[in-house]
């Protein structure tokens, strides 16, 4: 190789619209985006293109930053469609698959499954948890995409929670968090820094203060973020208040849980009190509007927000478009009070869905703008389409019109890993049809317990 070709960019892509992802410039128009290195070297408009090893021309098309997934598990694919209309997340629900029941390659299976979804419609990083984290991982991070896993955390018996009986069990601690610890000593900063791990307690319902007490010194000792449930349903409150005397996130500030380093799914249920006390530890919200509201509850985004509540966006179970959950995040903001208002506009939906989610992952140096010398995770739109046309705002047709379908092309480090709406690293049709294979064999275990 010539020393001109070493000098040679890794990707240009030009004649693109450009949302940023910051304040200012918050777009360029015929901008011309270049990549050495896996980060951003250049970013213009009508900058010069270098020569380059792959130049992009993307006129007609607009580019985001990566979306930041921060809370899904990818394996609950299993139960999409079905689950939806149950009325309760599926590890509570009887007669349905339990992660308990779930083979290693039915999860591996399933997690590619989940894990394609979500990069195909343009999560660059995904924050998952459930079980086999240690095959599911390393088989997710294969697409290309930045995969942060751990296994559940627990000490409940979850063979029995689906039937209403809760015994916490040592042993079972002892074991999910040997595991999660193993899982980081194994893989976290693996695939040049795509993997990560986090400590997932499941839930203050289903973990004793011990464990959490415990997560919270192996956090402290390795420098970890934690990701939880947090107030996701009236039961989990009525365990803690029976079992502990207090809320889910009063336990969580006790055991020292609650802080800046904690991603808190859902709280959909929590109370005034508890709204100020999570905002004053400036803590992180996994907001989940859309399947929050698929089962007719709601979390309470705008006195989160304004309490000091740092708000991302995950899609938790069942489907992964996050241009869908970034639109229900708007719609459900304003439903709160009843109006639009200059601060719940669709730029602060794509902050949820980006710089945001980087925030609350500790990844915000790196991740979450379009911003020269960041990682070069970036998502195209095909915007030649007639529910986007006109484009008077590519912002604005972005959340309300846009769906994740309309991804035509996804970099993650300056590597293309989505090409023309598909995969570049895995086999597409084999993927659906190894996830379909094991859901159905899991469906069909599943109802033959319940005859």
């Amino acid at each position: 190789m010539s020393q001109a070709d070493e000098t040679a960019a890794q990707l240009v892509v030009h004649s693109a619209a450009v949302l940023t992802g910051e304040a200012s410039p918050d777009r360029i128009d015929d901008a011309t985006i270049v990549v050495r290195d896996g980060r951003i070297a250049a970013l213009e408009a009508g900058g010069p293109r270098p020569r380059a090893s792959r130049t992009i021309d993307a006129r007609g098309q607009v580019v985001t930053p990566g979306l930041i997934n921060v809370h899904t598990h990818a394996i609950l694919t299993m139960v999409r469609g079905v689950a939806e209309d149950m009325g309760f997340a599926p590890a509570y629900t009887p007669g349905v698959p339990h992660g308990h029941e779930v083979t290693r390659e039915e999860a591996v299976a399933l997690a590619r499954l989940g894990a394609v979804e979500a990069l195909l419609f343009g999560s660059t990083l995904i924050n998952d948890t459930y079980v086999h984290a240690d095959a599911t991982t390393p088989a997710m991070a294969e697409l290309g995409q930045r995969v942060w896993s751990c296994g559940r955390i627990h000490d409940v018996d979850f063979t029995r929670v689906h039937e209403g009986v809760w015994q916490h069990d040592p042993a079972i601690g002892e074991r999910t968090l040997t595991d999660a610890l193993a899982l980081h000593s194994r893989f976290h900063g693996a695939a040049n820094a795509r993997i990560g791990v986090q400590l997932a307690p499941h839930a203050p319902d289903t973990c004793s203060r011990r464990l959490l007490e415990d997560v919270r010194d192996a956090a402290a000792t390795r420098g970890l973020r934690v990701n939880t449930h947090l107030s996701q349903s009236r039961l989990e409150n009525q365990r803690v208040q029976e079992r502990e005397g207090c809320t889910p996130a009063e336990l969580l500030d006790e055991v020292g849980l609650l802080n800046d380093h904690l991603i808190a799914a859902h709280g959909m249920h929590l109370s005034a009190a508890d709204i100020t006390r999570v905002g004053r530890a400036r803590a992180n919200l996994a907001h989940i509007p859309k399947g929050n509201a698929t089962g007719g509850i709601i979390a309470p985004t705008r006195a989160l927000a304004n309490a000091g509540v740092n708000i991302a966006l995950g899609t938790d179970n069942m489907h992964a478009d996050l241009i869908e959950v970034m639109r229900w995040a708007l719609i459900v903001g304003r439903l709160q009070v009843g109006r639009i208002d200059d601060e719940w506009q669709p730029r602060a939906a794509l902050a949820m869905a980006t710089v945001n989610g980087a925030r609350a992952m500790g990844l915000e140096d790196e991740l979450g703008t379009l911003t020269v010398g960041k990682r070069a995770d970036f998502v195209l739109f095909d915007f030649r389409r007639p529910h986007l046309v006109p484009c008077l705002s590519p912002l604005g047709n972005l959340l309300h019109t846009a769906q994740g379908g309309d991804v035509a092309m996804v970099v993650v480090d300056g590597e293309v890993v989505v090409q023309d709406g598909r995969p570049v690293h895995g086999d597409l049709e084999t993927i659906m049809a190894d996830g379909q294979h094991a859901a159905e064999a899991l469906w069909s275990r599943a109802r033959a317990q319940v005859v």
